[in-house]
């Protein structure tokens, strides 16, 4: 039809072709494929026996409804990933536990105070994670991260990172004593933070979403029992080599925009050190966190800093940000190689 209107003068030669070939072929055709007319006589037996005859094969392109079997398998796999998750949560456990926390605490346990501290700290690390990830869906299904991001990613990324800073600042700076000031802004720097998370939700699917949480979780989690049930002070000398490894997971995330796309090795080799390094140097960061949470806790108990458990979430917050950011990744890569 397309071929015919683009000729528009060979219609008239078409529509004539094709009419007297019809004319030609139909007394042919109505000879030769005419069937011949049922018998008034017919007996009902075989009309019943053709219908019976083509009943199996109705029935069998008809069954539809009984392949539900899809859905107990569905549940097999389900019970088995989370059979082989906490397998492998409780088995990292148990190696990091091995590994890094030979020497364990000389007092006894931890006494009543630091647990407190420690406790608090965690249930505003929980609520902060919670905010920016209720903050990140709000943004995705409203699509207001997507026109921000349509108007100038630049902007949007330095003037978001600004944010992010002046309001984690203004959250350090707040005493603890001034409630409303202080969770204001803490609950502003959570919001810039979920301006950073959101975009992921439209690259990985929800999949994705929930099993690098659960895994960001049990590396977090494994990790701070280390650093909790550790020897004092033991790893507190971490943070100046974290800092430098920062510094090298930093510079290897910028590179990409400094090298160009024909070294491909070199891209590749940098952004293994900006995603298996940066969760080796956030991994390390979270154990020296939870270790300097209970220093500060042994130094509110005498009286010498503010107990501030606010602050001291924060730290947690862009560990748990880094290693979930990271591991989504991971796992959209390994997604891509299996397709």
């Amino acid at each position: 039809m397309a071929f015919t209107l683009r000729q528009p003068l060979r219609l008239t030669a078409s529509i004539s072709t094709i009419s007297k070939s019809a004319f030609r072929s139909a007394p042919v055709r109505s000879f030769h494929q005419a069937r011949p007319v049922a018998s008034f006589f017919t007996s009902r037996a075989a009309a019943q026996s053709r219908t019976l005859g083509k009943a199996p094969n109705a029935f069998k392109q008809s069954r539809t409804y009984i392949q539900n079997g899809a859905v107990p398998a569905a549940r097999g796999n389900l019970t088995q990933k989370l059979l082989i998750g906490g397998a492998m949560f409780g088995g990292t456990l148990i190696a990091i536990n091995l590994v890094f926390n030979r020497e364990t605490r000389e007092d006894g346990g931890m006494p009543p105070y630091e647990r407190a501290y420690l406790n608090d700290t965690f249930l505003h690390t929980g609520l902060g994670v919670g905010i920016i990830g209720l903050s990140a869906r709000a943004m995705f299904q409203s699509g207001f991260i997507y026109r921000l991001m349509a108007t100038n990613p630049w902007v949007v990324a330095i003037g978001g990172l600004g944010l992010s800073i002046g309001t984690m600042m203004g959250t350090r700076a707040t005493d603890p004593s001034n409630y409303i000031q202080k969770y204001g802004l803490w609950t502003a720097f959570n919001v810039t933070q979920a301006a950073f998370v959101a975009p992921l939700l439209f690259m990985a699917p929800p999949a994705i979403i929930a099993r690098a949480g659960l895994y960001t979780v049990a590396m977090m989690g494994s990790i701070s029992f280390v650093g909790a049930t550790a020897k004092q002070e033991k790893y507190l000398y971490l943070g100046g080599p974290l800092l430098a490894g920062v510094a090298l997971v930093a510079v290897s995330g910028l590179a990409p925009l400094v090298l160009p796309a024909t070294a491909v090795r070199t891209l590749a080799f940098t952004e293994n050190i900006w995603l298996y390094g940066g969760l080796a140097v956030f991994g390390g960061f979270t154990l020296y966190d939870v270790q300097k949470i209970l220093a500060h806790a042994r130094m509110a108990e005498r009286g010498l800093i503010r107990k501030d458990a606010v602050n001291e979430s924060i730290s947690l917050e862009l560990d748990f940000l880094n290693i979930f950011i990271r591991m989504v990744q991971i796992l959209m890569m390994q997604q891509g190689r299996r397709k």
